[in-house]
């Protein structure tokens, strides 16, 4: 199709430097949340942490005794020594950024009544959930009765060999007995460092995991270092789909201990493999994208119907593309489409204006061949990034997409065969693609809207489509 795009979005942004950042994302898996470990920017202060995981996109954060407080007050730690005045001034500062502190950790408590108090007093002034700490096996009585009182979680860390809870059968013997409030901080990365199988460890903190440092590591041994979630030795994937399995509820801190300076590209793709995942294994239910009857959505009338047999298909002659009415952003669609010998269509997806539609919608391409204009091929997004390999089949077979939509991200999976991986905000200028070769459009990808209508697109051809279903993940 031929496009001329001149509408330019302005995105609400979050401004770190000069970039313009993702809106916060309603993580896809029921009861998980993503947050930062603000460890991973120990070379930077809290406020600075703060800042960064604003700028990925994300609304929690774990803090952790001794950091730095900000550049105007680094003799100032971040953490429960801080004075009343501090508190305040650091609640304002998370509460202009959208950021929760949900967890604090690893902090020291031991069986002194008055020192571990104070740990939870901190906790309760800042709305902390879960303290993440190593205690000495003697000082579980009290620190239960602590958790019982404050309503205030304590989950147990494992740092690697030599440390006290390096074995998951040693943290299990301390919760036994306890209240569901003392439970495991799960260091998937301390696990491997020690030898132990990060998969074999969940199955067996099963009901006690209250919270995760989540990591993936290049090796498993000692000397292993952090590497992007999905991409290492930890089978992340698995992990996932174990807790999910589980029914874990939990806050998932990232804490990336691996290039330190300038560690935020990696973060960022832990994140962008943590909501994938995260929405495949998503419990959301699929609803029908279109009543039986069209009557939600925006097109000619009597221009597309659903015949007897559930397709969904133009009537010839009517003309005009069909739209939903409700507006998504963050959403997997699956659907399942047959084109002709010679057909071209598209799907089209967060359509900012139905009325200026060329300007606003971004295009999933449906083509007969694999030989159409530069980034026209079935699977591009249109003049903007072909894809990875072709997957279509011959014309008149049914075809199924499955098309999802994560703030920055689209992902398009056709026949079974993942085919698009697209970052938009690597689209920073118009008519120009992140490799250097031309498109249409004069509006940089990066400002597209996140979210807008859905639409299919009739090309004055004949197209089939059936079993469309959509789990939006916006909301929450």
């Amino acid at each position: 199709m031929n496009r001329w795009p001149k509408f330019i979005i302005v995105m609400l942004a979050f401004a770190l430097g000069s970039s313009l950042l993702p809106r916060a994302f309603a993580d896809s898996q029921k009861d998980w949340r993503l947050g930062m470990q603000a460890y991973s920017f120990n070379r930077f202060t809290f406020y600075e942490a703060i800042d960064k995981t604003k700028a990925l996109g994300m609304r929690y954060i774990e803090g952790y005794p001794g950091q730095s407080l900000s550049k105007e007050k680094p003799d100032i730690k971040a953490d429960h020594n801080m004075s009343p005045e501090i508190r305040k001034e650091v609640l304002a500062k998370l509460r202009e950024s959208g950021v929760k502190l949900v967890n604090y950790g690893v902090v020291g408590l031991s069986n002194n009544e008055a020192e571990c108090r104070k740990v939870f007093d901190f906790a309760k002034d800042m709305g902390i959930e879960t303290i993440v700490s190593e205690p000495p096996e003697d000082a579980f009585d009290l620190i239960d009765k602590l958790c019982k009182e404050y309503q205030i979680n304590v989950a147990i860390h494992n740092h690697p060999k030599p440390s006290h809870y390096w074995d998951p059968d040693t943290v299990l013997k301390v919760c036994q007995g306890r209240s569901p409030r003392i439970g495991a901080c799960a260091d998937t990365g301390h696990w491997m460092r020690s030898g132990v199988n990060p998969l074999e460890a969940l199955k067996k903190l099963k009901g006690r995991i209250v919270s995760l440092h989540f990591k993936d590591l290049d090796k498993v041994g000692e000397g292993a270092h952090d590497v992007i979630w999905g991409t290492g030795a930890g089978d992340a994937r698995t992990l996932l789909a174990e807790l999910a399995r589980q029914d874990c509820k939990g806050v998932f801190s990232i804490e990336y201990e691996y290039n330190w300076l300038s560690s935020m590209p990696e973060i960022a793709g832990c994140v962008a493999f943590f909501r994938k995942v995260a929405a495949e294994l998503s419990t959301v239910e699929y609803k029908d994208v279109f009543k039986k009857d069209v009557s939600n959505a925006v097109m000619k009338p009597s221009s597309w119907a659903f015949d007897t047999e559930g397709v969904l298909l133009p009537t010839p002659g009517a003309g005009g593309d069909i739209w939903t009415k409700e507006r998504y952003g963050n959403f997997t669609l699956e659907l399942d489409f047959k084109v002709p010998e010679g057909g071209n269509s598209g799907v089209f997806v967060r359509t900012g204006s139905i009325e200026n539609w060329i300007n606003t919608a971004i295009e999933i391409q449906i083509h007969a061949t694999t030989d159409g204009t530069k980034h026209g091929q079935c699977g591009a997004v249109y003049d903007c990034l072909s894809p990875s390999k072709t997957a279509v089949k011959k014309p008149g077979e049914w075809n199924h997409y499955i098309i999802t939509c994560l703030d920055n991200k689209i992902y398009v999976n056709l026949n079974g065969e993942d085919i698009i991986d697209m970052d938009l905000d690597l689209w920073t200028e118009p008519h120009k693609n992140p490799q250097g070769t031309k498109n249409k459009f004069p509006t940089a990808y990066k400002d597209m809207p996140r979210e807008g209508h859905l639409g299919l697109q009739y090309h004055g051809n004949p197209i089939w489509f059936k079993n469309l279903k959509i789990k939006s993940f916006d909301g929450g």
